[in-house]
Order: structure tokens, then C-alpha cells, then sequence
């Protein structure tokens, strides 16, 4: 089969701040593992792929540090020229790998995933594979939820797909980010899992559904399909023509051929300082520090994480995030994390340079 992994690392992390910058952004943060969460993507990609088989999409400001982190020769890093969210990513990079590569079969895997059993990943992108190749499906990884979270989307399970492919349901329909109640209900029912944003599906089958159901992006697209290579100027016109949309809103929720694989291994997105401190075993009694000095905590459960050689005490406190990025600091309960993406929001609207 001739698989590839497409590795995204164009988002900007931004309720990961003070740690994630737009000069440094999560994919190069070590916070679990030892290994940055691009490094540990990388090996979970060149282990479905192979080495030759590895690409990665970024923007122009990450491209020399993606490809000396990754070593991967210019021709695969896929650099783009603005950011326009998922759809165009995946869609520029289908385009380029099906014209060396007619029958590829993509995985998409977000460069800032924390997965720890890599053997039953492998396992279940194999699967998710064969299924893409054979039925020409859109395949969605879906996690068994754990908590009532808010801040993920829903996969809403439905039919078995049949005996060619065990484990596999068709999506009666997709949930994005539900109330507190609703996530709640989901969890108790089990009908529902967790969107991991992990896709994999033909290159050719991406594009018929992208030409179907999103037309706008397809007439985007279209200048880069009628050559065999394009210039860095049609390339950028290509970018400002295309919409900024997701690929679960550009042709997941829309599409008649999407699938979904509930996977049974352990997943975060690492995508708050509360799921951080999830992994890391934060709980009541029981704090973590990532990096610093922590000479004092008598309330236990929070997350710290500190430059070398400054002291932290807390006092009478749990619960917290407390990040001390030198030029800024963050002290935020941390179930309320996911909403570290407004303060950044509202530091960009003043002009700041503390999201740089």
C-alpha cells in the first residue's frame, strides 16, 4: 500500500500561551516524554510511512526549523504562504503528493498529539488505511471520551460499516464543541467519541469531496492542478483566493463517505494546560513541575512550569496553572485553561509583542 503521512504544523497553539509563541509554537515544546511533540509525531508517522514517505505542511516563519528537526529535504516540507486553516493545507498537500503518487493513500496527523502506545497506533492507521483504499472512504479516528470535555469536537457513532472491515461505523453525524450538559450526556450514552482530527483517506477521494461540497476551494485550487509545478506567486494567489476552513467543515460534516475508527489507545491533543496536567497526573495532593523551581507548594494539584533558577512558592493554592515564561506569566485555574486563547486575542488586538 502506498501510504503516506501528511504532518500538520501550521497551528499557532495559542491556548498553550506564555510557552507557545508564534516564534516557537507547541510542535517544538517538550512537555511530555522527553521528546518534543513534532519529534514523537515524526516517529509515529515514519512508522505508518516510512522515511521517504513523511511529509510536513508549515508556514514560511517554521520551515528551517521543521526541516532541521526533521531532516526532511525541502521538497517535502510544504511551505505555505498564509495561513488558511486545514481544508487548504490537506488539499495542497494531496495535490502535490498525487502528482508523484496517483493511488496514495494520505494519514493526516497534527504535529502537537500526544500518543504513547505507538504499536497500536500503527495498528489502527494500517486498518484505517485498507479501508480508504478499498471502499474509497474518508476515514475519522474517534477516541473514547473520558471526561464530559467542552472543548473537543463529537463524532456521533452509527451503523457498523460490515465484515470487510471490523471495527469500522459509518458517522450518522459530527458535534462541535458542546455544552457542558451535552458533552455530559454524550458520555454516559457511549454513541459518541472524541474527534482526534487523525484522517486517512486517498488523495484522489479528498479531492473529488473537496470539488463536491466545497467549490470555492476547489476554484482555489484549481490554477495549482493545471500545472505540473507552481510558481511561488500562483501558489500565494491560490492561498488569498482560498476560504479559511477546517476540513471537518469543508468536507467531513458534508460528505456521504466519511467513516469513523473508535481507536482503544490513549490520546490528548495536549491542547490546554488542563489536559497537560491530565498526562502529566495532576490531582488533588499531587502536583507536577515541568521545568524551574518549585521550593514551596502546600495545596498541591497544579501545574508549574518556570525558567531555571527563579523560585515559585504557592501558598494555600490548587488547581492552578502557573507558567512563567520570563517575559510573561500566566496563573490560571485550570479548568479554565481553554480559555487562554481570548487573553492572546486580546493582546494581538493592543499590538503586544508577548504572543511573538
Amino acid at each position: 500500500m502506498s501510504l503516506h503521512a501528511v504532518i500538520l504544523a501550521g497551528g499557532a497553539g495559542e491556548r498553550f500561551w506564555p510557552a507557545s509563541r508564534a516564534r516557537r509554537p507547541k510542535p517544538f515544546l517538550r512537555v511530555v516524554g522527553g521528546r518534543t511533540l513534532l519529534d514523537a509525531t515524526c516517529l509515529r508517522a515514519r512508522r505508518i510511512a516510512g522515511a521517504s514517505r513523511v511529509w510536513v505542511v508549515c508556514g514560511r516563519e517554521h520551515a528551517q526549523a521543521i526541516r532541521r528537526a526533521t531532516g526532511l529535504p525541502a521538497s517535502r516540507v510544504l511551505v505555505e504562504p498564509a495561513r488558511r486553516n486545514t481544508a487548504m493545507a490537506i488539499a495542497f498537500a494531496a495535490l502535490r503528493i498525487a502528482r508523484a503518487d496517483p493511488q496514495a493513500v494520505l494519514a493526516v496527523l497534527p504535529a502537537d498529539h500526544h500518543i504513547p502506545d505507538t504499536a497500536a497506533f500503527a495498528a489502527d492507521l494500517r486498518a484505517a488505511a485498507r479501508a480508504a483504499r478499498a471502499a474509497g472512504a474518508l476515514v475519522t479516528l474517534g477516541v473514547r471520551p473520558t471526561r464530559p470535555e467542552t472543548g473537543y469536537g463529537y463524532i456521533d457513532v452509527g451503523a457498523p460499516v460490515g465484515r470487510a472491515h471490523p471495527r469500522l461505523h459509518r458517522v450518522r453525524r459530527f458535534v462541535e464543541k458542546p455544552e457542558r450538559r451535552v458533552a455530559e450526556r454524550y458520555l454516559r450514552g457511549g454513541r459518541h467519541l472524541w474527534n482526534a482530527g487523525i484522517f486517512v483517506f486517498s488523495a484522489r477521494a479528498i479531492l473529488e469531496e473537496i470539488e463536491a461540497h466545497t467549490p470555492e476551494l476547489a476554484a482555489a485550487l484549481g490554477p495549482l492542478r493545471a500545472r505540473a509545478r507552481s510558481s511561488r506567486a500562483e501558489l500565494a494567489r491560490s492561498y488569498r483566493r482560498a476560504p479559511s476552513l477546517p476540513i471537518d467543515v469543508a468536507v467531513m460534516e458534508r460528505s456521504q463517505r466519511v467513516w469513523t475508527l473508535p481507536v482503544r489507545w490513549r490520546w490528548s491533543d495536549v491542547g490546554t494546560w488542563e489536559s497537560l496536567a491530565g498526562e502529566l497526573g495532576v490531582a488533588p495532593g499531587r502536583s507536577r513541575l515541568l521545568a524551574g523551581d518549585l521550593v514551596y507548594d502546600d495545596g498541591a494539584g497544579n501545574l508549574v512550569w518556570g525558567p531555571d533558577g527563579k523560585a515559585v512558592a504557592l501558598l494555600g493554592v490548587s488547581g492552578l496553572a502557573v507558567v512563567d515564561a520570563g517575559d510573561a506569566l500566566l496563573v490560571a485555574r485550570l479548568d479554565r485553561s481553554n480559555e487562554v486563547r481570548a487573553i492572546v486575542q486580546g493582546l494581538k488586538e493592543k499590538g503586544r509583542l508577548d504572543v511573538t
